[in-house]
């Protein structure tokens, strides 16, 4: 398949509508005073929308227990490969469950925060956050431990510290802009 030229007038041949046309975009996008374009990033924060897939947290039951039963459908469905899961006996006194982890770790720095994780788990322990903004000076406070991960859940349960940081748990959805 090919495509034939087409055959411009005299009045397209002079590019004028063309350029026309794009002055007056650049027009309409100068003169809108409404729109900010520049955002104030520490002090100015955007909540993210609905779905926004931030950094992981284990989740904790009723009891304040870990959810995890270390099954390890995390780490198989990851694309990346960047979760370790090595599970051990729980406690005689839980009954509901066998395992738990004795080792569950996330390698933030490989991880491409694509959810897959949470959809593949069946005790919906592990959930993306809103939280996007962390730093750290080493590879190293980049592997989040099992430790380190209750410890984004109970930061993230709590809406004080959501507050703090200019999010809320559950945002609202934004409306759809006009086209």
């Amino acid at each position: 398949m090919y495509r034939q030229n087409l055959k411009l007038t005299w009045v397209d041949k002079l590019y004028i509508p063309a350029i026309i046309k794009g002055m007056w975009v650049t027009w309409k996008h100068l003169i809108r005073p409404d729109k900010n374009v520049t955002q104030q990033y520490p002090e100015e924060r955007v909540d993210k929308p609905e779905g926004f897939r931030g950094y992981h947290r284990l989740n904790k039951d009723e009891q304040g227990r870990i959810k995890c039963v270390a099954c390890e459908m995390c780490s198989t469905a990851c694309p990346s490969h960047c979760i370790t899961v090595i599970p051990e006996p729980t406690p005689e006194e839980w009954t509901d469950r066998e395992r738990m982890p004795k080792v569950f770790q996330i390698d933030m720095l490989r991880c491409i925060f694509c959810g897959m994780c949470e959809e593949a788990c069946p005790k919906e322990a592990i959930e993306l956050t809103r939280i996007f903004d962390w730093a750290g000076y080493s590879r190293d406070e980049f592997l989040w431990d099992k430790e380190k991960l209750l410890d984004m859940y109970d930061k993230t349960i709590n809406e004080d510290y959501m507050k703090t940081m200019n999010l809320s748990i559950s945002p609202p959805i934004p409306d759809r802009p006009k086209r």
